[in-house]
């Protein structure tokens, strides 16, 4: 078996990680794909092997030539399968390199305290949501923050937050405005609306891999597979 490529994202994902043999994973390590609620495999794996896992479509999804070309790049032949993304907003300016880590937002969060907790230290943190309107995106950040997840972090390249409500309860305040306070008060270099996320046409992430943002040319480059 050469891969594991999730037929879908979704609950239950958290239930079985403490039930995963991750010592026969990291005698035979496998391509793991998925994305959304797979988060927290690819989270567990990293720190538990070290590995390079993708956060990219899942199998049962009708791939875009975009999104095939993107996947086969970063799972075949492990170049660089993003690149630059004309329609993203520049939220704080900047360059960094580091280690690409991350996925959907609330599985990040709910990992905090747990011995599955994603490493966020010199990554370049990628996000991406759904259905979550403005003032949770707020308090998910915030509990990154206070719980010392972000501490190190290098940058941020957050993707789609798919069907995102109006924000009720939220004074008004806008993602970008939540987004740029984050990074502002980090002082690290924050992308928005690169194509990742609950989308039809996404690039496919080798999380664990070595990357360099550069917000001015709205750029996600990998670098390397191997640190």
């Amino acid at each position: 078996m050469d891969a594991i490529w999730c037929l879908r994202g979704g609950y239950g994902m958290m239930r079985i990680l403490d039930g995963i043999d991750y010592e026969a994973l990291s005698r035979k390590p496998k391509a793991i794909i998925g994305y959304s609620d797979i988060t927290a495999f690819h989270a567990a794996v990293q720190r538990k092997c070290g590995l390079v896992t993708y956060h990219g479509p899942t199998a049962r999804e009708e791939l875009t030539e975009f999104s095939r070309d993107s996947m086969r790049r970063a799972v075949i032949g492990q170049t660089d399968s993003c690149g630059v993304a004309p329609n993203a907003r520049e939220i704080n300016a900047g360059a960094a390199e580091g280690r690409l880590v991350g996925g959907n937002l609330a599985v990040l969060a709910s990992l905090c305290g747990t011995p599955f907790a994603a490493d966020l230290t010199d990554g370049i943190l990628i996000l991406e949501d759904i259905n979550e309107p403005v003032y949770r995106i707020d308090r998910l950040l915030q509990q990154l923050r206070l719980s010392g997840a972000l501490n190190g972090c290098k940058a941020i390249a957050f993707g789609e937050c798919t069907n995102s409500p109006d924000d009720a309860d939220g004074a008004g305040r806008q993602f970008d405005q939540v987004l740029s306070e984050l990074a502002h008060g980090l002082g690290i270099p924050c992308l928005a609306g690169i194509p990742v996320g609950h989308i039809a046409e996404q690039w496919t992430i080798p999380l664990g891999a070595i990357a360099r943002l550069d917000t001015s040319k709205r750029a996600l480059t990998v670098t390397a597979y191997k640190s």
